[in-house]
This record gives structure tokens, C-alpha cells and sequence, in this order.
């Protein structure tokens, strides 16, 4: 195959088409086993934890992914967009990297300090004791640290496109952490359990994800002051956003916590498990747009031509999703068990602000791996304006409110991510040279 692809012409319609393809068929056939595996393993944590528990773990995996983008707080978007420049330098990448997990380092700390704290109160609320509060805020830390590296491990495979490794390590942290959670669970049905064994896998996936990356950057080196300086700069930009977006996207989870009843968060966490049928999109743009998209060249015709054709097909993807769902919700519920039976239009409207949002995501994802990013003293009043003005008219206690109100602050973020990346797609000054997808 690979040898076929060489004999064409350099830059052959028929070569690409072959070459994403290839890439295509690896890493979709691959997510599908990893998001099945997940799958699997979310379902058997929904159906043998008790509601309360249930809700707790809801609330320890939403905090851990809050954590996490506190954390990054925009460093591993600055050394995508920094290793796009000089991803063929494997001295250069690995420099760049270097420095983004000295960044992370620095950066985790202030995020456990903001966060554990509002997780206890969180957990204390809900009926949680201090002890299991304690245990379950401790199981956090490992799946913490170990996804903080792992995000900036992936870096230079990903922009080397080598994706394969990534989906066998991908596929063997899934299967290890179904292990665990079927060793475990049965056994001892607590959410700390859950929680825990969801995130030891990643500890052997990192190991693997050195190994990987170190062919393509040698990133065994001390932090550079001036990439230092340069990731800071675009962290300054984009912190406050991310911050922003920390709450936003986990707006029903936030909100129902604060004024809805334990069962009402137990069942937003069993409707977002469904949600993992998106996880399959995300990692296909991450893995295989993003990166090309940012090493792309500044020609305004061949981004903007992209991007439409990224957000075209996105569209249609998710109305295809929307459309199968309101078709056969009885089936797709069946899987969650008993207790979540009743939910069908709540399904909808879930799955469709997981759609708006995953359209405003993938833009958000393409501006900022290009070095661009929204002004927050734009950015954030506009958005907070569109919670304070939908809240208004939404009773937010119940769960339907709080599923409609998602819905609209994603249209609302879609919009403005959208308009904002062509804008800033039609500043760019054109260059003759351009960089090949």
C-alpha cells in the first residue's frame, strides 16, 4: 500500500485520498473498539452503583476533567501550534515539549488548589461522609497527573501522523482499565473504587507514550526560557477562555449539583455515558484534523477551503446522530437499565447540545492550534450574558431546564467560535509556499 502511494505523483488527489483512507480506517476502527470498551465500562459502573454512588462518581469525573483543562490551561494548544513550526526538527519538538510539561507541572499545583476544595463541598452537599469524600477526592490524583503528561506525549506522534501506536496504546489502556472495573466494582461498589480504577491504566499508557514519542522528539531536555516565554504568552490569551470554558462545559453537571437533587445528577451522568458515542468524533479530529490543520501555512484560500469542509461534514454527522436518537430512544435507554428508563426527550436534548457543542469545539480546537485566540474581555461577558439571559427563562432545578439551557449556550458558543475562525481565517495574508496536509 505504502509503496503504491510513493509511485504516484507528489501531490496525486489519488495519493491523499489513499493516504487518509489509511489513516482513517486505522484510527476509526480503532476508536470504535476503544469507545465499545469504555462503553462497556461505563455501563457496568451505571447499572452496579447504587444511584448515590452513581452520583458521586458524576460529580469526582466531571471535577477531574475541570482539573485537567485548569491544568493545561492552554500549554498543550501552545505546543501543538509551536510543534507545527518544527515538527520535521526532532531536537526542536522535543525542546517544545520539554517545556510544556515543566508548564503543566507548575500549573497543576494552583489547579488541585482551586478544585479539591470545591469538590469536597460538592461531595459533602450530596450526602457523601467526610471519609468517602476524602477517599474519593484522593483516587482522583493519579488519573490527575498521569492525563496532564499524556495529552503532551501525544504531541509529536500526532504531528508526525504516525497514529497507529497511539490506538494500540489507546486500545490496551481500555482494556485494562475494563479489567479493573470488572475486578473491582462487582465486588466493591463505591464510587472511589470506580474512580480509581478508571485511572490507573493511564500510568502504563504513559509509559508506552514515552517510548512513542521520544522517536520523534527528544524532549529529555531542560525547559527553554524563550519557548517558555513564547507558551506563556498564548497561555495568557487563552487561560481566561479555558477557564471559561472549565465551567460552560460542564454547565449541567455545575448547575444541577448546585440546585437539582442527587438522582437528578446521577441521571445527567448516565445520559453523558451516551454521549461517549461522540468521543469517537472528537479523537478522529484531534488525531487526524487539528494537527494538519495546524500545520497548514497562512494561504487563506487552502484555510478557509478546509475549514468549511471540516465544518460541513461535522454538521452532517451530527444531524445524522440527532435524527437516530429521536428515532429508537427506547432501544438506546434499555442499555442504561431501569432506573433511567423514563428519559427519552431528555436524551435528545442531551445528545443535541453534545452535538452544538461538539461543532463549537472542533472550531475552538482549529483557531487555537493556529496561535489565534478570542480576546476574554470579549469572549467571556458575551458568553456569560447568554447563560444569565437563557437561565432567565429556564427553570434550571429540574433536568429538561438544565438540558435546554445547554443546549442553548452551545448554539450560542457554536456561533461565535465559527465567526470568530473566519475572521481570523480571512486576516491571513495568502503565501505562495504551502505546507502539503
Amino acid at each position: 500500500m505504502k509503496a503504491a502511494i510513493q509511485n504516484l505523483p507528489a501531490h496525486s488527489k489519488y495519493a491523499k485520498i489513499i493516504e487518509w483512507g489509511r489513516l482513517i480506517t486505522i484510527t476509526g476502527s480503532a476508536q470504535l473498539i476503544i469507545q465499545l470498551i469504555g462503553f462497556l465500562s461505563a455501563i457496568i459502573i451505571i447499572r452496579l452503583l447504587p444511584t448515590k454512588e452513581y452520583a458521586l462518581y458524576t460529580l469526582a469525573n466531571t471535577m477531574l476533567g475541570t482539573m485537567i483543562l485548569l491544568a493545561d490551561g492552554g500549554v498543550s494548544t501552545g505546543v501543538m501550534s509551536q510543534g507545527g513550526k518544527i515538527w520535521m526538527d526532532r531536537e526542536k519538538l522535543g525542546l517544545v515539549i520539554a517545556t510544556g510539561l515543566n508548564l503543566r507541572k507548575k500549573l497543576a499545583i494552583g489547579s488541585l488548589i482551586v478544585a479539591v476544595p470545591i469538590l469536597l463541598y460538592l461531595l459533602l452537599h450530596h450526602g457523601a461522609s467526610w471519609l468517602m469524600a476524602s477517599l474519593i477526592t484522593l483516587s482522583l490524583i493519579p488519573a490527575f497527573f498521569t492525563s496532564l503528561s499524556g495529552t503532551l506525549l501525544e504531541v509529536a506522534p500526532k504531528l508526525k501522523q504516525d497514529i497507529a501506536p497511539l490506538q494500540k496504546i489507546q486500545v490496551g489502556t481500555n482494556v485494562l482499565r475494563l479489567i479493573l472495573i470488572g475486578l473491582t466494582i462487582f465486588t466493591f461498589p463505591w464510587a472511589y473504587i470506580a474512580v480509581l480504577a478508571s485511572g490507573l491504566p493511564q500510568i502504563w499508557a504513559n509509559l508506552k507514550l514515552r517510548k512513542t514519542s521520544y522517536e520523534y522528539a527528544r524532549f529529555d531536555q531542560p525547559a527553554d526560557p524563550l519557548i517558555t516565554k513564547e507558551i506563556l504568552a498564548f497561555v495568557k490569551r487563552i487561560l481566561p477562555g479555558a477557564i471559561y470554558y472549565c465551567a460552560s462545559g460542564q454547565i449541567t453537571i455545575w448547575l444541577i449539583s448546585i440546585f437539582g437533587s442527587t438522582t437528578a445528577v446521577a441521571q445527567v451522568g448516565a445520559l453523558g455515558r451516551l454521549v461517549m458515542v461522540l468521543g469517537l468524533f472528537n479523537v478522529l479530529f484531534s488525531t487526524l484534523i487539528s494537527p494538519r490543520f495546524a500545520r497548514l501555512a497562512n494561504n487563506k484560500r487552502i484555510l478557509l477551503s478546509n475549514y468549511i469542509k471540516i465544518q460541513i461534514v461535522l454538521f452532517a454527522l451530527m444531524v445524522l446522530i440527532i435524527a437516530v436518537v429521536w428515532l429508537f430512544p427506547t432501544p438506546i435507554l434499555w442499555i442504561l437499565g431501569p432506573s433511567y428508563a423514563n428519559l427519552k426527550n431528555e436524551m435528545v436534548l442531551n445528545i443535541a447540545g453534545s452535538c452544538v457543542a461538539l461543532i463549537a469545539g472542533s472550531s475552538f480546537s482549529l483557531y487555537t492550534h493556529r496561535g489565534w485566540a478570542i480576546k476574554p474581555i470579549i469572549l467571556i461577558p458575551l458568553s456569560i450574558a447568554a447563560i444569565a439571559v437563557s437561565a432567565s427563562f429556564i427553570n434550571i432545578s429540574t433536568l429538561h431546564g438544565i438540558l435546554l439551557l445547554n443546549i442553548y449556550v452551545a448554539s450560542f458558543e457554536a456561533v461565535m467560535h465559527v465567526l470568530f475562525s473566519l475572521i481570523m481565517i480571512n486576516k491571513v495574508n495568502s503565501e505562495k509556499d504551502v505546507v502539503t496536509e
